[in-house]
């Protein structure tokens, strides 16, 4: 069953241009990263420095927009920065990307390479519709710090993903939840690509299309929508 997304009205009068592609993916095959999706996170990297041609990820205008909304709801963005521009940060330095497993090394490679930030949840472990909303304050993220479970509060007028059960994602796409996290043994999942203006639509559109792509050649005979951006 595809989840359903929504995008609250609140969302829309904070970014008027954010746009997302979901590709949704059924019958996957994940494991530990390997040979090959280390490659790709290492071509990410290349490509990802062809594009900044010496800027540093904050100077580039799709990344400049996103720091421009952080701020806009009570983010400090050098501080939380969304998670394509950290992820690009990490593929310029000397320790590169990190390895984490095949579904995410793919997503990873998208977004540094696109600049787009891209995220993957566990179709099986979320609950009900997600929605993206700006936050009351008093919802529920749980998380894991010190190898301890424990549950902490968006601020008020956050902007998060959330479910029946509770926030999924804080600051918009900054952390992930655990809970919906892609493990090894996730077999279904739905990716989503979020993208403001200036990013022209068909830029999220082709980096839709290019994952999509790259989860079919690593998981075959998998099931993969691409919807329509949003």
């Amino acid at each position: 069953m595809t989840p359903t997304l929504t995008v609250s009205d609140e969302v829309r009068a904070l970014a008027p241009g954010f746009t997302h592609v979901a590709v949704e993916a059924h019958g996957l095959v994940n494991g530990p990263s390997t040979e090959a999706t280390s490659t790709l996170l290492d071509d990410a990297g290349r490509r990802l420095a062809r594009r900044l041609d010496g800027r540093s990820p904050h100077e580039d205008p799709h990344m400049a927009a996103w720091r421009d909304i952080y701020t806009a709801f009570g983010s400090k963005p050098s501080r939380t920065r969304n998670s394509a521009e950290a992820l690009a940060r990490r593929a310029l330095a000397d320790s590169g990307l990190p390895r984490i497993n095949v579904l995410v090394d793919l997503y990873n490679a998208v977004s540094v390479a696109r600049l787009i930030p891209v995220g993957g949840e566990d179709t099986d472990r979320i609950r009900g519709a997600m929605r993206l909303v700006r936050a009351r304050g008093d919802e529920d993220f749980v998380t894991v710090a010190g190898g301890a479970e424990v549950v902490e509060h968006p601020d008020a007028g956050e902007v998060v993903w959330c479910d029946d059960e509770g926030v999924t994602c804080r600051r918009w796409n900054w952390r992930q939840g655990p809970r919906t996290r892609l493990t090894e043994e996730s077999v279904s999942a739905l990716f989503l690509l979020e993208s403001l203006a200036p990013m022209p639509v068909a830029d999220v559109e082709s980096a839709g299309a290019e994952l999509a792509e790259l989860l079919e050649k690593f998981s075959p005979g998998a099931r993969i929508t691409v919807h329509a951006p949003e």
